[in-house]
């Protein structure tokens, strides 16, 4: 999930565990638990896209990281607050850290929570960003804020903001089964043999749904909202695996694919191959448009050396990509 968000659930957290004892203090350190397991972003500073994307949400988003790390914070801070229980304070931060991948594992990216087992939890009922999950969320955490440490309101708060998250959490697996049944009664009607689905909701809502199929040669791409009252229909988009060629044996080729969970297409254009990552969609709506939200340019340098530039989104791509949407969402 976004920072925001991650931010609000270690907070609230935070406050579970140490808020009677410490008040705020408890909310701010959970906040800054809640943020550490994403620090591995910066992987991507030091190393290429393939080996950035395969750290990313492995370790720091592990049981393992949690069991390590919680004791060695909590440690640390006990040793200058005042208040000095270390096991308070782990058990703040063990908490804090652990939820952040058990939400991450919601969203279509999900975690490597049982790292180093090669085994990648993804529910994929949750966008990356959800309001509906952090708007009332960060109320509650608000109004928490402002209440003295041993008021029950304080807890009340608190514990709305977390049961509310919990229950929306909760309730997006019944939207996605819903809509699973949709895109397989659509199949099934229009006589469309298949090898898989996987589904998951558009950006910013839970409303309207995507679909991605996998045919013999093809995949199709679908969207579905409960609002609609026609029926659902799927644009095909080939393989083209076969451009790969001699590459498909090259080893970082072969990571991007288990990464991809060999959800993707091959294009070419002006003699380039590019690689699309089909789990996370397009960035536009119309018709056959190969403008994949991840899409990469598989480039060879001099020396042999194969290399996955990330093909850059502008902010009018992601503009264009909300109004759509939105208009999408209200039905076909």
């Amino acid at each position: 999930m976004d920072s925001l968000t991650q931010i609000v659930l270690g907070a609230a957290v935070g406050e579970v565990v140490l808020g009677r004892k410490v008040g705020n203090k408890a909310i701010l350190y959970g906040a800054i638990a809640g943020t550490i397991p994403d620090l591995d972003v910066f992987a991507s500073h030091f190393t290429d896209t393939v080996s950035a994307l395969a750290i990313h949400r492995g370790f720091t988003h592990s049981i393992l990281f949690s069991v390590i790390f919680a004791p060695i914070f909590g440690w640390i801070v006990s040793r200058y607050e005042k208040y000095k229980d270390f096991k308070g304070w782990s058990w703040l931060f063990f908490w804090a850290l652990i939820t952040h991948p058990m939400l991450d594992a919601h969203t279509t990216w999900g975690t490597q929570f049982f790292w180093p087992l090669d085994l990648r939890l993804a529910f994929k009922t949750i966008f990356v960003i959800d309001p509906l999950y952090t708007v009332p969320f960060l109320v509650f955490l608000i109004l928490t804020m402002f209440q003295k440490r041993t008021s029950e309101k304080r807890r009340l708060y608190n514990g709305i903001g977390l049961t509310l998250s919990t229950a929306y959490l909760a309730f997006t697996f019944i939207l996605k089964d819903l809509a699973i049944n949709q895109f397989e009664d659509a199949l099934l009607n229009q006589n469309i043999n298949y090898k898989q689905i996987d589904t998951r909701p558009s950006a910013l809502n839970t409303i309207l749904w995507n679909a991605n199929v996998e045919t013999e040669n093809n995949y199709l791409l679908g969207t579905y909202s409960f609002f609609d009252t026609k029926p659902i229909s799927f644009e095909t988009y080939p393989k083209n695996h076969e451009l790969l060629g001699d590459l498909i044996n090259n080893e970082k080729v072969k990571r991007m694919i288990a990464i991809s969970e060999g959800w993707y297409t091959i294009t070419k254009s002006e003699n380039k191959l590019y690689y699309n990552d089909l789990r996370f969609g397009l960035l536009s709506t119309e018709p056959q448009s190969q403008n994949f939200v991840f899409k990469y340019l598989i480039d060879t340098d001099t020396a042999g050396n194969i290399n996955f530039i990330e093909q850059e989104k502008t902010q009018r791509d992601g503009k264009k990509l909300i109004s759509d949407l939105w208009k999408r969402v209200k039905g076909n």
